[in-house]
């Protein structure tokens, strides 16, 4: 596959102000705001709710863009349209932080 030039720049600039935002974020503010998250979700990132899903160690760039497409209305769901709408850009790094540092580890069956 060949890549353009300016392709290559546009992903390496993508990934460079991600990292940086990331790298901005306040992983303890995060834990704090996850408390409002820790409901559905749990504070660790494991869904407490059946029907939740678990965000602990995903991707920081999958959560970023779920929690801007909840707060756009690009994504809806019942509760998550009204949580996400009052998240600031800021609240959005803080809890991308915290929920991808979460380490997650599997154990396959015998």
């Amino acid at each position: 596959m060949i890549v353009s030039p300016r392709a290559a720049f546009a992903g390496l600039f993508f990934a460079c102000a991600l990292t940086s935002a990331t790298a901005a974020a306040d992983l303890s503010a995060g834990r704090e705001k996850a408390a409002q998250c820790a409901t559905c979700h749990g504070l660790d990132g494991i869904a407490t709710a059946p029907d939740a899903p678990n965000i602990a160690g995903d991707s920081r760039y999958y959560l970023k863009d779920q929690l801007e497409a909840f707060r756009s209305g690009r994504r809806q769901h019942q509760q998550m349209s009204i949580i996400a709408q009052g998240l600031s850009d800021e609240d959005i790094a803080d809890l991308v932080a915290w929920y991808s540092a979460i380490e997650v580890t599997a154990t396959m069956p015998q």
